[in-house]
């Protein structure tokens, strides 16, 4: 069972997402807040997988309360980003905050319980075309650079990293590379390790910024 926090400030949407995510086999919603400001206290008690956090809300926004969540909870849940535009700059500070991915408030409801179900397994990325053009607004390939240089990532990993950020999973992967998804599954969490990154998004959002892999 895959627990759910809603996070937004309109009624509507949390009723709206709730009647969804309560009537799919596998997920249930465990609680719902108004503003980014009521969730670290409701992660703690509620203890969700996956926290779905609009990205605007008028005293918290979704970006601090992500940060808040990441820095203070020992294994924090997933944080899947909910929002009106994917070329949002909010989106991308709550992706680089530590956000798995993100997802529109217009998606239709198979496409939000994929969404969820990606979030919560962590094996593949959310929308990577909309985080490429994001990245390219953000690039600092210079220190970002460093970055990738110092973590000496192998080769088969530098390839992983890169189907990573053209949003492959671990079994696309795994049959591009003619190997196991266990294998992929070592080598994504080998290059996590280096780049100490959370997560798959942390690790393409590096390898957008860094210029190791072009947005285009």
């Amino acid at each position: 069972m895959t627990d759910v926090l809603i996070v937004d400030d309109e009624v509507l949407i949390r009723t709206g997402l709730r009647a969804i995510i309560d009537a799919e086999p596998g997920f249930t919603v465990v609680g719902e807040a108004g503003d980014g400001a009521e969730v670290l206290p409701m992660v703690r008690s509620l203890r969700p997988d996956v926290v779905m956090m609009d990205v605007r809300m008028p005293a918290v926004d979704g970006i601090q309360a992500t940060r808040t969540i990441l820095g203070a909870v020992p294994d924090p849940p997933r944080i899947l980003v909910i929002t009106t535009f994917e070329n949002d700059d909010y989106v991308y500070e709550a992706l680089r905050a530590g956000a798995s991915g993100f997802l529109l408030k217009r998606a239709r409801p198979e496409e939000i319980l994929q969404a969820l179900r990606t979030v919560a397994v962590s094996d593949s990325l959310l929308f990577p075309a909309a985080i490429r053009g994001l990245a390219a607004r953000h690039a600092d390939r210079g220190r970002e650079a460093d970055r990738l240089r110092r973590a000496r990532l192998t080769d088969r990993e530098g390839e992983v990293l890169e189907l990573m950020a053209r949003g492959r999973s671990n079994a696309e992967i795994a049959g591009e590379l003619v190997v196991s998804v266990e294998t992929v599954k070592t080598h994504v969490g080998n290059l996590l390790a280096k780049l100490h990154a959370r997560d798959r998004t942390q690790a393409v959002i590096l390898a957008y910024e860094s210029g190791f892999v072009s947005p285009s």
